[in-house]
């Protein structure tokens, strides 16, 4: 298990690295953050200065041996807008992204998993289908038209809540209820998915036959089974918990982490951004571990498989 861990740990540094460089190529390929930021109209001299001041007239390969250093020592740079550490700036956003994007995936697991397994255990109902057309309407809706469709709807027609801006838990329901519903349906139809092909096991009809109850066949053998690959799923969202709440973030003007990405990718600030990546990949990296780690909690034939290697 050790040596799985160590492994693990090995694999997600090397990952890291590969999204940092992988950063680190486009941002300077995509624009020069001396016109951006100063605008094309800025004397010659200025521009000069300004790459000078932050290294941008090294080479290339200069460039990416002093951001390795800077790596290594953690030390994150400046922005170049702000003049603020880059990863204080970033760290400072991350409170606000989670006052929206925590409660939403407690809406997605709390709805989407009980809608799910309710369906799975009435297939071919009337519940079944609702569950299924109100799933597929709630993850093909982009969530930016979603968005517009409830402003529209909740503050601008009705006039119960605030368009945008962060003073009050109000300000939060409706970017609350945009990132929950996509997730919520995704998460009902992969859970009823799921409980659907374990309900079809041998083991389960096993189980039926020597006259366990049709809920202790349910709680004690289908579920457990059945939440392998919903972990999967879940792990997937909270690692992108951060980078998916962008859009969300700019069309209520929520002070987050995904508005500052936006911002901070337009006027290429490149200190900013890659402390974003950073932050999203290494909070990916995190949650994959930890859903590798349940694998061998919820399955034991995984956790005896790791220890004899």
């Amino acid at each position: 298990m050790l040596r799985h861990i160590l492994s693990r740990l090995v694999r997600s540094f090397l990952t890291l690295m590969l999204v940092m460089t992988f950063a680190f190529l486009v941002l300077r390929l995509s624009g020069d953050p001396a016109l951006i930021l100063l605008g094309p109209d800025a004397p010659q001299d200025a521009i000069n200065a300004f790459r000078e001041r932050w290294g941008l007239n090294d080479p290339i390969w200069k460039q990416y041996l002093a951001y390795l250093v800077q790596l290594l020592t953690l030390e994150f740079g400046v922005s170049m807008r702000d003049q603020v550490p880059a990863l204080d700036l970033v760290l400072s956003r991350i409170p606000a992204t989670l006052a929206i994007t925590l409660p939403a995936l407690l809406l997605k697991v709390g709805l989407g998993i009980p809608a799910g397994v309710y369906a799975a255990l009435h297939r071919q109902s009337i519940a079944d289908r609702g569950v299924i057309t109100l799933s597929i309407l709630g993850f093909t809706v982009p969530s930016f038209v979603l968005g517009l469709l409830l402003v529209l709807v909740f503050a601008v027609q009705l006039g119960w809540l605030p368009s945008g801006g962060q003073e009050g838990v109000e300000h939060a329901l409706l970017p609350i209820l945009t990132l929950s519903v996509g997730g919520i349906g995704i998460m009902a139809r992969f859970a009823r998915s799921a409980m659907i092909e374990v309900l079809g096991q041998p083991y389960i009809r096993t189980a039926m036959a020597k006259g366990l109850s049709w809920r202790s066949v349910v709680w004690k053998h289908a579920l457990p089974n059945a939440a392998v690959p919903i972990v999967t799923l879940l792990g997937f969202m909270i690692g992108s918990l951060i980078a998916g709440a962008a859009v969300v973030e700019s069309i209520f003007s929520w002070p987050g982490v995904g508005r500052l990405i936006v911002t901070a990718v337009a006027n290429r600030d490149l200190a900013v951004v890659q402390a974003l990546l950073l932050v999203i990949a290494s909070s990916m990296i995190v949650a994959n571990f930890l859903v590798d780690l349940a694998y061998g909690l919820l399955d034991p034939r995984l956790r005896s498989r790791r220890a004899a290697h």
